[in-house]
């Protein structure tokens, strides 16, 4: 009932939009993000602010390019250290073909017809100069604008680019200034520590966990290859900060919040999450991770419980990561489903580069557990794969750290 809730609201919503002409035919969606930036998150500096002083720390180097109009991103050739403070600054005009005036840095404001837009930072105009440190597939972008200081989470190669699609490039030059500090002090921030065990991590911890997530009727699911020692607010400071978005569970809202969000000229996707149960209970958290696509057969998503107990005094949660990769049948009832990935152990990989790129986490480990889980199927029948070794994450609960490099505030999906 809910879920034809939400189609007839969703295609009332497209029948609406189509006809005021504000989206095509074919819908392009993006993703929402709340207003409220992150703490961690750096901020964007004006000419006569206390963040426009020169970073204490030695410069070790000092760079110009020009990134011109057709480009998206651009190589600076240049990696940096977690801890060093990299301070960007930037000139120059774009013109785009259905704008009445150039635009510098800043990017254009953002108006209605950015809603068929996909940009890579989905918060600011188009147009705007933008970086990103680390890899294309984890790394979330950072706006730059004419001016940004940005404290390295974690070592990685910088790059910077333009918002804009592929298909929609300005005509003009930006000169970008690049200036990296060492860190305060000298010393080198050292993140996401490899470690080959953890205090409280062995068979007797294991020994109370189950091996696998269950669906309502008891039928064994996804198989637990993840934990995270955190307190909550850390655990989801980590999450939102990586770009994984909180999945809410109440399916008429979503339908709501579709038309709310597009009517306030931003648009909003909705990430169907079914409830699994561990310990006697449905998920207490579930985040998902996607580009801002016109489909959703392809996510990164994960569900997490809380456990009773904790480990030398650290909470502790269990979770369960999947690639959601298409759609089969359910063998349960012959229904359309989502198909995951079934080497699930890329899954597990991509939790730990996502949630390490931020600079949040203090140590990795990972425990193969006696009698591993190697190989079986989920509740609805598909099957995977894994070598059976369990990814372990301790989380920085200082607040102090260079996480984030990005000043997206964190995205909101809605499920079923």
């Amino acid at each position: 009932m809910a879920r034809d809730f939400l189609s007839k609201s969703v295609t009332l919503y497209a029948a609406f939009l189509t006809a005021a002409g504000i989206f095509p035919p074919r819908l392009s969606a993006q993703l929402v993000r709340d207003t409220a930036p992150s703490p961690a998150q750096p901020q964007s500096s004006t000419p006569n602010s206390p963040a426009n002083q020169t970073p204490s720390g030695k410069r070790r180097l000092s760079q110009e390019i020009q990134i011109t109009g057709d480009q998206l991103w651009s190589d600076t050739g240049i990696d940096v250290q977690a801890g060093e403070r990299v301070v960007i600054t930037a000139t120059g005009k774009l013109r785009y073909s259905d704008a009445q005036d150039d635009n510098g840095p800043e990017g254009r404001t953002r108006g209605f017809s950015d809603l068929v837009r996909i940009l890579p930072f989905n918060d600011t105009g188009r147009g705007a100069l933008i970086g990103r440190i680390g890899d294309a597939d984890i790394a979330l972008p950072f706006l730059i604008g004419a001016r940004k200081e940005v404290l390295a989470p974690v070592n990685g190669h910088l790059s910077v680019g333009i918002n804009q699609m592929k298909d929609d490039t300005g005509v003009g030059t930006y000169t970008v200034g690049i200036e990296v500090y060492a860190p305060e002090g000298g010393i080198e921030r050292v993140a996401a520590r490899q470690v080959t065990s953890m205090p409280g991590i062995d068979n007797s911890l294991f020994a109370k966990i189950p091996r696998r997530i269950a669906d309502k009727d008891g039928n064994p699911g996804d198989m637990v290859n993840f934990l995270i020692l955190s307190s909550e607010a850390a655990m989801q400071r980590a999450f939102t900060t990586a770009g994984w978005v909180k999945v809410d569970a109440d399916v008429e809202g979503a339908a709501l919040h579709v038309l709310l969000e597009s009517l306030s000229m931003k648009s909003y996707l909705t990430m169907p999450m079914s409830q699994l149960w561990l310990f006697g209970r449905p998920q207490d958290y579930g985040w998902a991770r996607a580009e801002p696509i016109t489909v959703v057969a392809s996510r990164n998503h994960l569900r997490i419980w809380k456990a009773s107990w904790q480990v030398k005094g650290q909470t502790l949660w269990v979770g369960a990561a999947t690639h959601d990769i298409g759609f089969e049948r359910d063998q349960r009832n012959e229904s359309l489903t989502h198909k995951i990935d079934p080497d699930i152990d890329l899954e597990r990989d991509y939790v730990e580069k996502t949630l390490s790129a931020t600079g949040l986490v203090s140590e990795v480990a990972h425990f193969l557990p006696v009698n591993p889980m190697k190989q079986a199927k989920t509740a609805t029948g598909g099957s995977f794969h894994s070598s059976g070794q369990v990814l372990i994450l301790k989380l920085d609960e200082s607040t102090k750290n260079g996480a984030a490099t990005s000043s997206q505030s964190p995205v909101r999906f809605t499920a079923r």
